[in-house]
């Protein structure tokens, strides 16, 4: 590999032109050997890692979707191997699940071995709520009685059985999950360090640029250290990489937002302030100090109540985001002067404890922002109360994302690379088809040509539309749920199960899950649901095996890949636009001349691309994508129809079933093997 040596040496000595013509050379060989090396070069894959190689000499960030089945992880790590290379500065790929850093990590190690890059160090992070604590573990064992399951899940993290919630192949509920998981780490303090993956995993995220090659994080982790680095606290990951690379960038913004949106309970602020008292009393040994936190406990406890009144009257469901009513006859400025009182101690204190002393800086900081939004001093925030795990909760997030990250991401400091198969909508030019995305995450840099998918779907494929199913209304979900329920029944039958059938409201799985369970004798296919937390690995293999049917949503939308007659039919039960009453679409939908074409379709449509693109994944699979809303039929004449058909790949379409059936019988989509 004396070329790889070359070009270090080409970029220590040599301007832009001669590191261009090196660095094109390089990707040029690399694609030529693949034959010899038993891959298979895809249509769009080269022009794509030859767009990023362009974007790390000249110094711009690119946006670059590349269709399903272009090869698209290989695209971007064989440029980022040879930047990293030339650099000897860490490349860090972002993306949106912990399954897919996962993927990701295991490609590098696949691509990397055959072309040689013999020593590539690499570290997959995560977040801490994904690592098991051993201190809270051997807490809890202490506490609670030794038969409940949450105490036997916390013995088997104690005796090394579990590192990570991924260790847990039965899966694991978030509720008992959150007994166990990191939270609030003590880092150098805690006894158990040594042994503790969590630990371990952040120190290599913040090694010395020389020290580690390649940084594969989620895009949440990403954020939370973009948000630190504004902030002036210690950073997570290095300081200095040669290229970032977003995956599933069209997540992006939605990330960011759940990364600044602060959540706040009962308990955690009376954990915050405790924190903060005890590194306080610490140094300084005054007891004066308890009766502010005791003051704002109080105050805390009586606007808790408040909101406990607020989801009892209003939430139907644990998710539901409600409106926060006025806050009355509770001294708000008090509890701000307090706030700042703790805030500006924390900032002179000098410890050893620099990490446990700069989170709780930013705990505290966090808290003043909450009070002063709930005072009305601050209009920069959406406010809102959900009760997620039955816990009543206040959240704040900025109104306005794209700022943040015009100049913490977009500044010129690091090429960025945003990537996915789904970026674009209809447009004239390449910005107008980038545009809604672009717009909501303040993207400053280039625009790529698309890289479209190199599967047939003209002749691979067809997709139905329903016109049988009335319109969905709230007060007539029965009607509407009863009608798709019929209809699927129906598809479900004609490909003999191998479907999938995607949700955008997890009370219609649950309807239909629980209907189907109810008269399962009268079908001759299995039935599988969606399970509780993040990994669905074990149930995907239940519904593979089973050649069944497998309710899903959230999750399941995306990041499912399963090639082959397993799957022959993607179902979609319902547009999945989002809920207008959401405070984060209600304020987008704000400060838009044409909300519902502006906002809702464009977001519909970026989550429609990525549940359809479950059905085809390689060059020899069949199958048919079924849509069981007629509000997309012909004779609804809806404005959006046209721009849903022209979006998605498949162009063969019918709402008669018996040209369906035809199809299926045809190209042999229906087995009963």
């Amino acid at each position: 590999m004396n070329w790889l040596n070359e070009l270090y040496k080409i970029n220590k000595r040599e301007p832009n032109k001669e590191i261009e013509r090196s660095l094109v050379n390089a990707i040029f060989r690399i694609y030529d050997r693949f034959p010899r090396i038993g891959l298979r070069e895809r249509i769009g894959q080269q022009e794509m890692s030859l767009d990023i190689a362009d974007a790390y000499i000249q110094g711009h960030n690119a946006i670059i979707e590349a269709g399903v089945g272009i090869g698209k992880s290989f695209a971007y790590l064989i440029p980022s191997l040879l930047t990293n290379q030339m650099s000897q500065k860490p490349v860090i790929i972002a993306t949106s699940s912990i399954q897919l850093s996962e993927q990701i990590h295991k490609d590098l190690r696949i691509i990397g071995s055959r072309l040689g890059f013999s020593t590539v160090r690499s570290v997959v992070g995560k977040g801490m709520g994904q690592y098991a604590c051993r201190s809270r573990a051997a807490e809890l064992i202490s506490l609670s009685d030794a038969n409940s399951s949450v105490s036997t899940l916390a013995q088997r993290i104690l005796d090394y059985e579990i590192d990570e919630r991924a260790d847990i192949k039965a899966g694991v509920s978030d509720a008992e999950w959150s007994h166990v998981s990191v939270n609030d780490c003590t880092f150098e303090r805690c006894h158990h360090k040594n042994a503790c993956l969590f630990y371990d995993m952040r120190a290599k995220l913040n090694a010395k640029a020389h020290e580690i090659d390649f940084i594969i994080v989620n895009q949440d982790l990403l954020i939370r250290d973009l948000m630190k680095k504004k902030e002036g606290t210690k950073s997570i990951i290095s300081e200095q990489p040669a290229l970032i690379v977003i995956d599933e960038a069209h997540n992006l913004e939605a990330k960011v937002r759940d990364a600044r949106t602060l959540e706040f309970t009962y308990r955690g602020i009376c954990r915050i302030l405790d924190t903060t008292v005890q590194l306080l009393t610490k140094q300084s040994g005054d007891k004066s100090l308890f009766s502010q936190p005791k003051f704002i406990k109080n105050c805390a406890e009586r606007i808790f109540k408040q909101v406990n009144a607020d989801l009892l009257h209003h939430a139907k469901q644990d998710n539901d985001r409600i409106k926060v009513s006025e806050i009355k006859g509770i001294p708000l400025n008090q509890v701000l002067n307090d706030l700042k009182d703790l805030s500006l101690r924390l900032s002179i204190l000098t410890s050893r404890h620099e990490r446990e002393i700069d989170d709780a800086f930013e705990a505290i900081n966090g808290l003043i922002t909450l009070i002063r939004v709930l005072s009305e001093l601050e209009d920069n925030y959406l406010l809102w109360a959900s009760s997620p795990l039955g816990v009543a909760t206040i959240s704040i997030c900025p109104k306005d994302i794209s700022q943040f990250l015009k100049y913490t991401l977009f500044n010129g400091k690091a090429p960025v690379i945003l990537t996915s198969a789904t970026l674009c909508q209809g447009g004239d030019t390449l910005e107008e088809e980038y545009s809604y995305l672009t717009r909501s995450l303040g993207y400053k840099g280039e625009f790529m040509d698309r890289k479209s998918s190199p599967f047939d779907y003209t002749n691979h494929a067809m997709m139905y539309i329903s016109n049988k199913v009335p319109y969905y209304h709230h007060d007539q979900r029965e009607n509407y749920l009863e009608a798709a329920y019929q209809e699927m029944v129906q598809l479900c039958n004609l490909t003999h199960g191998r479907t999938i059938v995607l949700f955008s409201a997890k009370e219609d799985m649950k309807y239909i899950h629980k209907k189907l369970m109810s008269e399962v004798k009268e079908y001759s296919w299995a039935v599988h649901v969606q399970k509780e937390g993040s990994s669905q690995d074990s149930v995907i293999a239940e519904f593979r095996k089973s050649k069944g049917v497998l309710l899903g949503t959230g999750v399941f939308w995306e990041g499912v890949n399963i090639e082959g007659p397993d799957l022959s039919q993607v179902i979609i039960f319902r547009l999945p636009f989002p809920v207008p009453s959401d405070p984060v679409y209600e304020y987008k939908a704000s400060v838009t001349e044409n909300s519902f074409m502006e906002v809702f379709v464009p977001d519909m449509l970026l989550r429609l691309r990525q549940g359809t693109g479950r059905l085809i994944r390689s060059e020899t699979d069949l199958g048919i994508l079924s849509i069981l809303d007629s509000r997309l039929s012909a004779a609804a004449k809806k404005s959006y129809r046209e721009q849903v058909l022209d979006t998605l790949p498949f162009k063969k379409l019918t709402e008669d079933f018996a040209v369906l059936e035809k199809f299926v019988q045809n190209k042999g989509i229906r087995r009963t093997d």
